[in-house]
């Protein structure tokens, strides 16, 4: 039964009830002592008896008063007031990532910062040999102010952690914990990781699994593993592999595609390792799309073009670029100082002109590379173009004086046949460089098209192959984009900044 408003529980007095879940009711209360609002989380009297759902009432206390991070709730106090059991904790402004999700609310940097958030909290507790067990959107909240809170370690396990009391302490133990019999499956269906789902014993990587269909679901606003029946999910989770991101929102980088992927193998062995090591790739996805932004920001990419090629993405960027372009602002400036305009107009035809005549000659200053087309249905294949073409614009961005087009404006081309050179005038670009990969026989084929738009006419084409033996696994996977982009980046660096 609900607890009525106004009961007092030590120092507490209930307001009102928040939600129910399977470990619990949560009130809105206030703490008379500190004068301020807190959650408080009771474990009904009907459960009071049952040991082991105390057991884990306390546990959840206890690991995560025992973890001090801003994406952590904090706990305050745990409690007993005549056989009531409950939990004190900071009560969080905000909305769950399910209510999120389902209004549509976020953007893509948006979504990535809430992956970050979530394995960021999640790393600290692994740290601490704390496993969560149950992560998924309603177990997650965003603050008004953009924080992320991981809640409810109600069924964490606390992994056997030794601790050393002094050096010369013989009497060094292990932390306590509470298990699961083998067998007994723990958590929520959806969001289990193979092992998780056959009751074996579990450890980091299946909050890793977690995590990462919380983050296809964020993306894509669709669950990762579905079925009509509690069976046909545990078949999906242990059998099946989600439809690929690119699939279902194709704006997304390739590199997104891989750490999600990464996070989903069904191999625990094959997964990220730890949540230090997602949290890495996924705060540097981040800062390489801020970098994108602040390229545009910067006037480095016009307005105009961005909204022509991706308006999707050019809604997520900054108000100023789709208000005022480059473009709007030069013509409001000629018409101001007339003169000049007609000064810089046959300068400007001048300008073309020369450029025409000496444009088969001179180098390159910039560039779009494409994402590389796949043939068949071979998800290595399309991993393996996505991430070739990506690691190339990477490494052409470094170059001084050479202007490359950013992933975000060229991903809608993805899976397109396309002119080159009509890509490329949209792009405002000199060349273009578009790519195959295909399988023949017992070999992988590379094809790479350099075309230069301005002069209209095919620079390099170029194969590299590799026999499938050689691209076996992710690590191989890997290696391999990484030997024919520096290839591919090695040929064409000299046609590309002869001048610079």
């Amino acid at each position: 039964m609900e607890v009525a408003a106004g009961t007092r529980l030590s120092r507490y007095e209930i307001r009102s009830l928040l939600g129910k879940g399977g470990m619990g009711e949560v009130y809105l209360a206030h703490d008379t002592q500190l004068n301020r609002a807190v959650a408080l989380k009771i474990l009904p009297s009907s459960l009071a008896s049952d040991k082991e759902r105390m057991q884990r009432f306390a546990q959840e206390a206890r690991a995560t008063s025992g973890l001090n991070h801003p994406n952590i709730l904090t706990i305050y106090e745990i409690g007993e007031v005549a056989g009531t059991n409950f939990i004190a904790c900071e009560l969080v402004d905000g909305i769950t990532l399910r209510q999120l999700i389902n209004d549509h609310a976020l953007t893509l940097p948006l979504k990535i910062d809430v992956g970050v958030q979530i394995c960021s909290a999640l790393s600290v507790a692994h740290a601490a040999g704390i496993v969560h067990r149950d992560i998924k959107p309603e177990n997650i909240m965003v603050r008004t102010d953009g924080y992320v809170k991981v809640l409810d370690f109600g069924i964490a396990k606390l992994t056997e952690k030794r601790i050393d009391r002094t050096p010369s302490d013989p009497q060094a133990s292990t932390v306590p914990q509470l298990d699961t019999n083998a067998g007994v499956v723990m958590g929520t269906l959806t969001y289990m990781s193979p092992e998780q789902a056959r009751g074996l014993e579990v450890d980091a990587r299946t909050d890793i699994w977690s995590s990462g269909a919380v983050l296809y679901e964020t993306v894509t606003g669709r669950v990762a593993f579905t079925g009509t029946t509690p069976s046909d999910v545990v078949a999906s989770i242990l059998e099946r592999d989600p439809v690929p991101l690119v699939r279902v929102a194709p704006e997304v980088p390739y590199e997104l595609e891989r750490i999600v992927s990464k996070s989903l193998a069904k191999d625990r062995e094959e997964r990220y390792q730890t949540t230090k090591d997602l949290l890495i790739d996924l705060r540097r996805l981040k800062r390489n799309l801020e970098i994108d932004v602040e390229r545009e920001r910067a006037g480095e990419w016009s307005a105009d073009t961005k909204l022509r090629t991706d308006p999707e993405q050019a809604l997520t960027g900054d108000q100023s670029l789709r208000q005022v372009s480059w473009s709007r602002y030069i013509v409001r400036q000629l018409k101001r100082h007339k003169r000049l305009a007609l000064s810089l107009l046959l300068a400007l035809i001048a300008a073309i002109s020369i450029f025409k005549s000496f444009s088969s000659s001179s180098s390159i200053s910039s560039i779009a590379v494409l994402p590389f087309l796949t043939t068949g249905s071979d998800l290595d294949i399309e991993y393996i173009g996505s991430g070739i073409s990506e690691n190339i614009i990477n490494r052409f961005a470094g170059l001084p004086g050479l202007r490359v087009v950013p992933l975000s404006m060229v991903s809608h081309y993805k899976g397109q046949e396309v002119d080159s050179i009509k890509v490329g005038k949209e792009l405002g670009v000199e060349a273009v460089l578009t790519g195959r990969v295909f399988k023949k026989d017992d070999a992988l084929i590379v094809k790479v098209d350099l075309v230069h738009v301005t002069a209209e006419k095919q620079l390099l084409v170029k194969s590299y192959s590799r026999t499938s033996s050689d691209v076996l696994g992710g690590a191989a996977i890997a290696a391999m984009q990484e030997d024919i982009s520096k290839q591919v980046f090695e040929e064409l660096r000299s046609k590309l900044t002869a001048e610079h």
